[in-house]
């Protein structure tokens, strides 16, 4: 049976794409660590999720370098601590360890990495960044719920490496440049989050992209809704991002949160007239590149007419 990671008529938490944060701009803000991990009642569903995907194709969701294993048992060590102290409802100590309440985690194919534990505990995915001589690369990572990137061609490299497909962004460009330091002043007292949006037909977590099949993707451009119905098929995907030092080690811990909710539950949002018409603004605002990027070209102007109606009807 085909699992469902949304609940129906659920209305969106998070809206970046209301004018709160612009697309393809680094708009970090403070974050408060009580607030740092996000459960919700996606979070079993999200987990079986992760087994499963632990289960069939492990190399390609977890990665790490050996002699990130004390900063991996810090992640753990910090993640389980957080959900033992604000999620007693959904997490419990179990001997020397937190689990989560109703899920089965006695048989699950885990790599042996404490990552490998942790990402298993929360509905985020996880990314080790450590500081090199050239920069911060990322050395360790559970990434289940990739939004079209691949972490194993990403595994190793620097920040700038990481950001090349993105438009505006890469080595030598400002954005690079800010971020690079933005990591070396980050301080352990002050995590930051940021938010990012994109489109998909259907709700499946697990969305990898390679650099060649982005290319392909932006050559062809194909509609993710060839039969037109938008109503029915399109998603929006949200990311909540967050960067937090880690007071041992000094590794900076990248959570990825992901929310997915069908375009139509818009609707039911007591904003939806100001969000559905912001959204459309900023679907309209995108260039070329950066709609190759998000693979939003052909459907840009059907995403847009459907916004603008459902502000008109709100």
């Amino acid at each position: 049976m085909r699992r469902q990671f949304t609940m129906p008529g659920q209305t969106p938490i998070h809206t970046p794409y209301d004018g709160s944060s612009k697309p393809f701009t680094i708009g970090l803000s403070p974050l408060d660590l009580k607030d740092w991990i996000e459960v919700d009642e996606n979070l079993l569903p999200h987990l079986a999720e992760k087994q499963r995907l632990y289960s069939e194709i492990p190399t390609d969701i977890f990665v790490e370098k050996n002699e990130t294993r004390d900063a991996q048992r810090e992640v753990l060590g910090l993640i389980e601590s957080h959900l033992a102290e604000t999620c007693p409802r959904t997490h419990r100590r179990k001997g020397d360890r937190v689990a989560v309440i109703g899920f089965d985690d006695d048989n699950i194919a885990l790599p042996d990495a404490p990552l490998a534990k942790a990402s298993m505990l929360v509905q985020e995915d996880l990314i080790l960044m450590r500081r090199h001589n050239d920069g911060w690369r990322l050395d360790a990572g559970a990434l289940c719920f990739p939004s079209s990137w691949s972490l194993t061609e990403k595994f190793g490299r620097p920040l700038q490496e990481i950001h090349i497909p993105i438009p505006g962004f890469g080595p030598g460009t400002r954005p690079d440049i800010l971020i690079e330091r933005m990591f070396d002043k980050l301080q352990v007292e002050q995590p930051v989050q940021r938010y990012n949006w994109s489109m998909q037909a259907g709700d499946a977590l697990y969305l990898p992209l390679s650099n060649s099949q982005r290319d392909i993707r932006a050559t062809e451009r194909p509609s993710n809704y060839p039969d037109g119905d938008i109503n029915a098929h399109a998603f929006i995907r949200v990311e909540r991002q967050t960067l937090r030092k880690l007071p041992t080690s000094q590794d900076i811990l990248f959570t990825i949160r992901i929310h997915l909710d069908p375009l139509r539950t818009l609707e039911k949002h007591p904003e939806r007239a100001r969000i559905a018409a912001s959204f459309a603004t900023q679907l309209e605002a995108l260039d070329e590149a950066q709609l190759d990027y998000k693979g939003l070209t052909a459907d840009r102007d059907a995403l847009v007419a459907f916004l603008r109606q459902a502000a008109v009807q709100a």
